[in-house]
This record gives structure tokens, C-alpha cells and sequence, in this order.
């Protein structure tokens, strides 16, 4: 019996030791240069299958009680991911996941991903690509945690989701990066408050990574595109008027040289004027 029961607890040993062997996951955050962007790293069977680099902040509404000890008035708490957060991940063919926890998991952040097909078209022609997204986002969070829930009322874990989410679609095959902050709403279990996530500074690919710690081509956001346009439209119109002003002295330059050519000349003598 006693052999039996090592034999089994080598085997679950070994067991443990292949899935952590085929799966790994990293905090970069050190790396990066702005101190509020996180960078994490899903591994599996020694290459990358997933990379998330962003910032993000939450806002997290809570209640107080007030002054009178009757009242319950909301206060609201910020914070972000710190450095040496802990994270797991999981990833598929069609499903991905990031999971990050911090502060002793008081809190637990959690991006799902899906991968879809769509039917888009243009010119009449309908044409199936296949796109990803993130399909949920999720934050679980303890209001006894004092650090940034202070005097909470009737203090405890809950539970904030999105529902029916489809944000940051990107063709397969490439990253979504956006420097412009995405803006979601979650729904909290503590009596349905609004829980605001900001995510800006963004480069995600939770699918379909080429090489191992190397994001593929970038998809960028229709803000960043905007954004970037507008930049660069005023400096375009400035290149085109200087050319017409150019263009416009040259014809002009050249029409007084024209017409003073096809003017008669007067005689440089003056002794000429009297016989003309």
C-alpha cells in the first residue's frame, strides 16, 4: 500500500512538472520604459502564444457610511496593476485567456479572447475573414483590502463583468495597438455598480504569433488612424498651397516676360523720333 501510494504521488509529481514544463508565463513589466505599462507573456511548449503589453487604471466605486452612521454614501477607489503581479494564462485555437492577480489575489483581472469568422464586404462582394477579439472582461476585487477601500461598509469579494463584449477586433494573424485609451464598463455584483476600466498605450495578440517574444504586424485602431491623420492633413494642405503659390508667381513671372517681349521697342536714339 505504502508503495502504491508513492508510486502515485511521483506520478502526480511528474504530471505537475510536464503541464509547468509545456505552459509558462511571464511578467515583463520591469521591461518596459513607462512604469504604469504592464507586459505579459503566455508560453506554451517553448514558444509564445500569447502577448499582452498595455496600462490600465480602474475606478471602483464602493460605500461609506456617513457621518451619521445611518446613510450610505459612495466613494470610489483607483488603482492600478503594480509591478510583480502574478498572472496564468490559457491558450487555443479559437479561446485565449490573460488572468492577473495582485495584493495577495484581492484583486484578479481577467481578459478573454475569442476568435470568429465574419462576412464583410465591399463593392457588393461579400468576402469571409477571420477575425479575434475580446469577448469578456472581468475583475474580481475585495472591498476589505484597506489600502484603497478605507471604512468600507459590509466589506467583501465581488465580482465585476462585461456583457455581450466585442471590443478590439483585429484581423487574425496580426496585433492590436492603440495608443488612444479604450474605455469598458463592468457590471459589479455589489449592487450593480459601474466599474470603469481605461486601457491605453495598447499591443495585444492573444493569437497566431509568428515568432517567440515578437508581436506580428500591427492592426491599428481606428482612433490612433484618425488621430494620425489629423496630424498629418494640415502639414499635406500647407505642402499643396505652398505649390500653387509657387506655381501661381511662376505663371505670373512668366506672362510679364511674355508680354514685354510682344511690346514694340523705342528707339534708344533720340534723333530716330523725328522721322517716325
Amino acid at each position: 500500500m505504502d508503495f502504491h501510494c508513492a508510486a502515485l504521488l511521483l506520478l502526480s509529481f511528474l504530471s505537475v512538472l510536464c503541464v509547468s514544463a509545456e505552459q509558462e508565463v511571464e511578467n515583463l513589466s520591469g521591461l518596459s520604459p513607462n512604469p504604469d505599462r504592464d507586459i505579459f507573456v503566455v508560453r506554451e511548449n517553448g514558444t509564445t502564444c500569447l502577448m499582452a503589453e498595455f496600462a490600465v487604471k480602474f475606478l471602483i466605486p464602493y460605500d461609506v457610511l456617513a457621518l451619521n452612521g445611518i446613510d450610505l454614501i459612495t466613494e470610489q477607489a483607483s488603482l492600478l496593476i503594480p509591478r510583480g503581479a502574478q498572472i496564468a494564462g490559457k491558450c487555443g485555437s479559437s479561446e485565449s485567456e490573460l488572468h492577473i492577480s495582485w495584493t495577495n489575489h484581492a484583486f484578479t483581472f481577467r481578459i478573454f479572447f475569442s476568435k470568429e469568422k465574419r462576412t464583410m464586404g465591399s463593392d457588393g462582394k461579400a468576402k469571409e475573414t477571420e477575425v479575434w477579439k475580446i469577448n469578456k472582461v472581468q475583475l474580481i476585487y475585495d472591498t476589505s483590502e484597506t489600502t484603497h477601500f478605507i471604512n468600507a461598509y459590509n466589506p467583501g469579494k465581488h465580482t465585476a463583468s462585461t456583457h455581450r463584449l466585442s471590443a478590439l477586433v483585429t484581423p487574425a494573424g496580426h496585433s492590436y495597438v492603440c495608443a488612444a485609451q479604450q474605455t469598458l464598463t463592468l457590471i459589479s455584483s455589489d449592487h450593480q455598480k459601474g466599474i470603469t476600466v481605461s486601457i491605453y498605450d495598447i499591443q495585444i495578440q492573444p493569437f497566431d504569433i509568428k515568432s517567440d517574444f515578437v508581436f506580428s504586424e500591427p492592426y491599428k485602431c481606428i482612433t490612433d488612424q484618425r488621430e494620425q491623420l489629423e496630424q498629418t492633413l494640415p502639414l499635406v494642405l500647407g505642402l499643396i498651397l505652398g505649390l500653387i503659390i509657387v506655381i501661381t508667381i511662376s505663371v505670373y513671372h512668366f506672362h510679364l516676360k511674355l508680354t514685354a517681349a510682344q511690346q514694340p521697342q523705342l528707339p534708344r536714339d533720340r534723333s530716330l523720333y523725328k522721322n517716325m
